[in-house]
């Protein structure tokens, strides 16, 4: 069995805001997606955060999105290719030179918000996504959302020549395609910390989730994203991990 990977987004705090618990949830997991400024984070938290990672031996993922800092980066824009372009080299640039000053690297991308959902929902900023990653590193896998169908997408980015990381949710629920639900429908987030367990050692193993119509969904997936924002998300990313483990040593 392949370990799958936990990721978490964090470095979202911004000047005397703060956002997450990111020193507690950092010890748990494998891969942290930090905020590059455009949705949040500025220099000090990047600064702070990727010196934390490091620490724990956390791999270091750059976190970019619209430039929407009122909206947290949740709101679309009507972006060009070439935009998409600039805007992930000039968030990617800036996180990767502030992981050099420290002896680390980006290792992988993961766009944020509504810059996520619209590369899932649109080739075409698939493709000025994964156009950007190759121009800026080809050697950065690029993270993207594990569907009923990942075969549009892994053809994609076979053709780039990038690596994907699919991501799964253990908090969410989905539809019969795999796609999660709208946070402004009933049941769309979990919060029962057994049932969160319970989808992440689903995912681990292979084994089907119950889509929102009762289907069995199979997803593939590489990595699970889990949310450390408050102190039963700790808890929960605490007992992921520990479940985790306890599979792949079993």
């Amino acid at each position: 069995m392949s370990r799958l990977l936990l990721n978490c987004d964090m470095g979202e705090s911004f000047g005397s805001w703060t956002m997450g618990l990111d020193a507690q949830v950092m010890p748990f997991i494998d891969c942290a997606n930090i905020a590059c400024g455009f949705h949040a984070g500025d220099p000090g938290i990047m600064r702070h955060t990727v010196a934390l990672a490091l620490a724990h031996g956390v791999r270091i993922g750059a976190h970019p999105a619209y430039q929407d800092l009122v909206g947290f980066g949740r709101r679309s824009m009507a972006c060009s290719a070439e935009e998409i372009r600039d805007l992930l080299h000039y968030q990617i640039g800036a996180l990767d030179g502030i992981c050099r000053a420290q002896g680390g690297r980006v290792a992988y991308v993961k766009p944020h918000g509504a810059l996520y959902n619209d590369m899932m929902a649109d080739s075409e900023k698939l493709r000025a996504v994964l156009g950007a990653v190759v121009e800026y590193d080809r050697q950065l896998p690029l993270m993207l959302m594990a569907t009923a169908d990942n075969r549009a997408a892994q053809a994609l980015g076979d053709e780039f020549g990038v690596t994907l990381w699919f991501e799964a949710f253990a908090d969410r629920a989905y539809d019969a395609a795999g796609c999660l639900l709208s946070r402004r429908l009933p049941g769309a987030v979990h919060h029962d910390p057994g049932l969160i367990v319970e989808q992440a050692l689903r995912l681990a193993r292979g084994d089907a989730l119950t889509a929102s119509d009762g289907s069995a969904l199979q997803l593939s997936a590489q990595t699970l994203c889990v949310h450390g924002d408050n102190d039963s998300s700790v808890a929960a990313v605490r007992q992921i991990r520990q479940a985790l483990d306890a599979l792949l040593s079993a």
